[in-house]
C-alpha cells in the first residue's frame, strides 16, 4: 500500500497473520503493527499450499499458525524477511529453506504450555470416564452409564518431559498419579524428586503405563514415534493422550490397536491432516478427536499473539 505524507511516498512494509485465533482478538493487537499494512487470515480456515503461495507473494513478514510454510511458498515471497510462529512446534515450516534464504525465524515458547497441559489432563478424564460418549448418549434420549476408571493412583508415562510436559506433571501429581518420564533430554532432578517422578526406558514406559501422554517436537526423528511396536508393549487397559503433533502416531497402526483391542482408548487434539478428511478412527468409540485446541484458551491466545507480533515487529526492524 502506498499513502502519502507531505509529498512525501511512503511504502508500508506488509504483514500477513493466518492464525485463525489471532483474527479474534486483531483490534487489541493493531496498536502494535501501527505503520504496517495488515493481511489477516478471517476465513476461519487454515491455509493450503497454494493459498500460501498467493498470499506470502509479497509480504514482508508473516505471523504463521499451522498453515504450510514450504519451499514452494518460501520461493516465492520475493520480500520476506522474517517468521514468526504463533506457537511453538514449527514442523510445518520449511527451516531448511528458509536459513538458506536468510529469512529469519522466532517462536513464542512458554505462552501455551497451560492451556495445553490443561487439555491433555481434560482428555485423560474424558477417554478414563467416557464422558464425551456418555453425553452423546444422553442428547439422543439414551440413559446409558459406561463404566470408567479413576486416574487417581494410576501410572502416568510422560514421554517428553519439556515445559508443557512439566505442567502435565504437576496437575497429575495433584490428582494422585504415578508419574514415570522418558525422556533423553530431561535432567531437572530437583523437579523430578519434588513430584516423585521416575525416569525410565521408553519399553519400560510403554509396559507399565496406564496413560500415556505424548510431549514431543515433530521431526524426522520422531515421526510415527508410536506404532505398532510400540502399541503392543502397551497395556491393554492403557490409554494413549496426544496433544502433541499428528504425526508423531501412525494412525493406520493406531486404528488396528483400537480395532484389535491392543489398548483401551486414544484421545487425541491433534491429527495427521487437519482438518481430517474421513478417517475410520473417527467412528470408533474409543477414539476422541479435538480441533487442534489446545492452545485455544483467552488466555493462551492473547500472549501468543502478543508475543509473537512483537516477535515480527522485532525480527523487521532489526
Amino acid at each position: 500500500m502506498i499513502k502519502l505524507f507531505g509529498g512525501e511516498v511512503i511504502l508500508k512494509k506488509r504483514i500477513l497473520i493466518t492464525p485463525k485465533s489471532y483474527y479474534q482478538i486483531k483490534d487489541e493487537m493493531l496498536g502494535l503493527m501501527e505503520g504496517y499494512q495488515v493481511l489477516f487470515n478471517d476465513t476461519g480456515r487454515t491455509f493450503s499450499e497454494d493459498q500460501m503461495i498467493d498470499l506470502a507473494e509479497d509480504v514482508d513478514g508473516i505471523i504463521i499458525g499451522v498453515d504450510p510454510i514450504t519451499k514452494k511458498v518460501i520461493n516465492n515471497a520475493k520480500n520476506l524477511k522474517a517468521i514468526s510462529k504463533y506457537g511453538v512446534g514449527m514442523d510445518n515450516i520449511d527451516l531448511e529453506t528458509a536459513e538458506e534464504k536468510g529469512i529469519l525465524l522466532s517462536n513464542t515458547p512458554d505462552t501455551n504450555n497451560t492451556s495445553v497441559a490443561e487439555l491433555a489432563i481434560g482428555l485423560m478424564f474424558d477417554i478414563a470416564r467416557n464422558i464425551s460418549a456418555s453425553a452423546w448418549k444422553v442428547k439422543n434420549y439414551k440413559w446409558e452409564r459406561i463404566k470408567g476408571v479413576e486416574l487417581t493412583d494410576k501410572n502416568l508415562g510422560l514421554i517428553g518431559c519439556g515445559k508443557i510436559g512439566k505442567e502435565v506433571a504437576h496437575r497429575a501429581y495433584g490428582l494422585g498419579m504415578k508419574i514415570k518420564v522418558y525422556d533423553p533430554y530431561f535432567n531437572d532432578l530437583d523437579f523430578a524428586k519434588s513430584l516423585n517422578i521416575e525416569r525410565v526406558d521408553l519399553d519400560t514406559l510403554l509396559s507399565i503405563s496406564d496413560f500415556i501422554s505424548l510431549h514431543l517436537p515433530l521431526n524426522k526423528d520422531t515421526r510415527n514415534f508410536i506404532a505398532k511396536e510400540e502399541l503392543k508393549k502397551m497395556k491393554k487397559d492403557a490409554f494413549l493422550i496426544n496433544t502433541a503433533r499428528g504425526g508423531l502416531i501412525s494412525e493406520g497402526d493406531l486404528l488396528w490397536a483400537l480395532e484389535e483391542g491392543e489398548i483401551a482408548g486414544a484421545a487425541c487434539d491433534v491429527f495427521s491432516a487437519e482438518p481430517p478428511e474421513e478417517h475410520p478412527l473417527l467412528s470408533k468409540d474409543n477414539f476422541i478427536l479435538t480441533p487442534h485446541m489446545g492452545a485455544n484458551t483467552k488466555e493462551a491466545v492473547k500472549r501468543m499473539a502478543t508475543a509473537a507480533t512483537k516477535n515480527l515487529l522485532n525480527m523487521l526492524n532489526g
